[in-house]
């Protein structure tokens, strides 16, 4: 299975801040989650509750208290939690995960043309299996990614409503990612 595959019924990821909103999002359709928080103590019992759900979990590593963003940490959340995978701005980090058969997601925040021009050298460099690119509410920026990188996009950030969600795949994102708890639902 293509990792894109997993986008194919339901491309929106429920990435979650909170344990209330990991409870709502373990109810939605979303094959996905994104753990955008937690801790060395509970980032083990998390990903439970989300693979336990029947869904992928992908931790984002530089955000999880107590883990340095090294090698090591992407040890542990490998040696400790069943997560599918992690996201990291750190390419070091990434390509390591990749090492280890981790799902990888790349993150990139779109500054300016310069962040832009970023992604495009990276697509080439990376074992990424995908770039989320934030915010993802610039459909017109992430049609020009699609175009010249190789790897799917995931927009993310700032995705409000079901025109944003439909802007972005339009453009030819994968999915989107959403804190948005009313997005998961669309």
């Amino acid at each position: 299975m293509q990792f894109s595959d997993l986008f194919d019924k339901v491309p929106i990821v429920a990435a979650v801040k909170s344990e209330n909103e990991l409870s709502a999002s373990l109810m939605c359709d979303s094959n996905v989650v994104f753990l955008l928080f937690g801790d060395i103590c509970n980032i083990p019992r998390l990903v439970k509750e989300v693979k336990t759900s029947g869904k992928l979990a992908i931790v984002h590593i530089d955000l999880i208290e107590g883990l340095a963003p090294r090698e090591v940490g992407v040890d542990y959340i490998r040696e400790n939690t069943d997560a599918d995978g992690i996201i990291s701005t750190k390419a070091g980090l990434i390509r390591y995960a990749k090492s280890l058969g981790l799902i990888t997601i790349r993150r990139f925040f779109l500054l300016d043309s310069l962040a832009l021009e970023t992604i495009s050298k990276q697509s080439s460099l990376t074992d990424a299996d995908a770039f989320e690119v934030l915010p993802g509410v610039m459909p017109k920026i992430i049609s020009h990614i699609v175009s010249e990188c190789d790897k799917p996009i995931i927009a993310g950030g700032l995705i409000r409503d079901k025109d944003d969600v439909v802007n972005a795949l339009s453009a030819g994102a994968i999915a989107v990612s959403s804190t948005n708890s009313s997005v998961w639902f669309l």
